[in-house]
């Protein structure tokens, strides 16, 4: 298991590599800089503006000075707000943090119950209407469903307010978020219980008297968490990075929006900065997923 992990660190770490250079190199291949959409800025202003920002220095000398200062943890200075973009992505993330956990529970939570009430009512009316409602939610985009709930329930019900600093209502945003997670969840979930409830094992338990629920939740439901692990990693991965469009939608201040600003203003630090941070989440939540597959099913060989 250590030296497992050891090289899966050390994959991550090239990975992360990678998408810095590709990144940065891609970033800067689009003409155009963070300063050139500016009013009123002298040729000497935008010179010495680049020179605090190392834009004057060959492309690859760049890389070199950004690399080298985001091994010390410096991740720079935007370029539109003069503020820390550590200190920016942090304020940010904990508002995505924040919705996006309170989306993984409700979507892990509701996924597993209706997907093994799915598996053990197949082809009855339960599995119909759970299966016709997550095939619903799979296939209807997130801010299609935002947009819905938005109108319904706040324009014309008045039952939830609209996001704002002084009334923080996440229900709403919880549920955009979380539907279509919960819905292939809940499909995942009773795809794996069927193939599990006719193993030997299982007929074996239920032929020794075992009660039924005890064959559901230890036999069953366990087993089939294999697949359901497999997609929750990268699922937390990207719904703890905040859904850009819900949170435009819900105008929800998160690392998203942060995102995009970035992109529109051609703020390279912060581009920078988003996007190895979400690299970073998303290679870690991978690593995490790797290492649960062997606490649930020890008969796993991670090589």
């Amino acid at each position: 298991m250590a030296k497992y992990v050891v090289k899966r660190v050390l994959l991550a770490v090239v990975t992360l590599f990678i998408i810095c250079g590709i990144t940065f190199f891609a970033m800067n291949a689009i003409p155009g800089g963070p300063f050139d959409g500016e009013k009123a800025v002298s040729p000497e202003v935008k010179a010495a503006m680049e020179r605090r920002y190392n834009l004057d220095k060959p492309l690859a000398e760049q890389f070199v000075l950004y690399m080298s200062n985001l091994f010390q943890g410096d991740f720079g200075i935007s370029t539109k707000t003069g503020r820390d973009i550590k200190t920016i992505i942090f304020e940010s993330f904990s508002v995505s943090a924040r919705l996006g956990g309170m989306a993984i529970l409700v979507a892990l939570f509701m996924g597993l119950i209706f997907g093994s009430i799915a598996a053990l009512t197949r082809n009855r009316l339960p599995d119909r209407l759970i299966i016709f409602f997550s095939t619903l939610f799979t296939s209807l985009p997130s801010f299609v469903f935002a947009t819905l709930l938005l109108l319904v329930f706040c324009v014309e019900l008045k039952l939830i307010p609209v996001w704002d600093a002084n009334h923080q209502s996440y229900v709403l945003p919880v549920i955009a978020l979380s539907a279509s997670p919960m819905a292939y969840i809940t499909r995942l979930t009773k795809t794996s219980m069927l193939d599990v409830v006719g193993q030997d094992y299982v007929r074996t338990a239920r032929a020794k008297g075992v009660s039924r629920l005890k064959v559901i939740f230890k036999h069953t439901l366990r087993n089939a968490l294999i697949p359901v692990v497999t997609y929750v990693g990268p699922m937390t991965a990207s719904i703890l990075t905040g859904s850009l469009v819900v949170e435009k939608i819900f105008t929800i201040g998160g690392l998203g929006a942060k995102f995009v600003d970035g992109i529109t203003n051609r703020d390279y630090p912060m581009i920078m900065g988003t996007t190895i941070f979400l690299a970073i989440l998303m290679v870690t939540m991978n690593l995490v997923t790797d290492i649960v597959y062997k606490v649930v099913d020890p008969r796993i060989k991670l090589d």
